[in-house]
């Protein structure tokens, strides 16, 4: 079953044109990874550096394997370097209601 992944989190105001290539280039990798349906980027309209990323896996396993090569060295991106707070992932399975 499909699952939806938020990422939210907090850009460096200060830096947010670097902030915004980084975060383009990190998406590459997370398009391409097997199971990755969907990945839209949304910012908080009176506060743009307050960014929910936006995943939609084909499941939760997939999830787990793409949060699992995010945490490897070869999945590692620069987008801790434009965070100014901890990133936090809720992930929501969908429902057929």
């Amino acid at each position: 079953m499909a699952v939806t992944a938020l990422l939210e989190v907090r850009l460096d105001p200060d830096r947010l044109p670097e902030a915004h290539r980084v975060l383009a280039e990190t998406l590459v990798a997370t398009r391409g990874f097997d199971g990755c349906l969907d990945v839209k980027v949304t910012a908080d309209v009176d506060d743009p550096a307050h960014v929910v990323v936006v995943e939609t896996w084909e499941s939760r396993e997939h999830d787990a394997a793409y949060r699992a090569f995010r945490a490897s060295p070869e999945g590692r991106s620069e987008l801790g370097t434009v965070l100014v707070a901890a990133p936090t992932l809720t992930v929501l399975e969908h429902l057929d209601i």
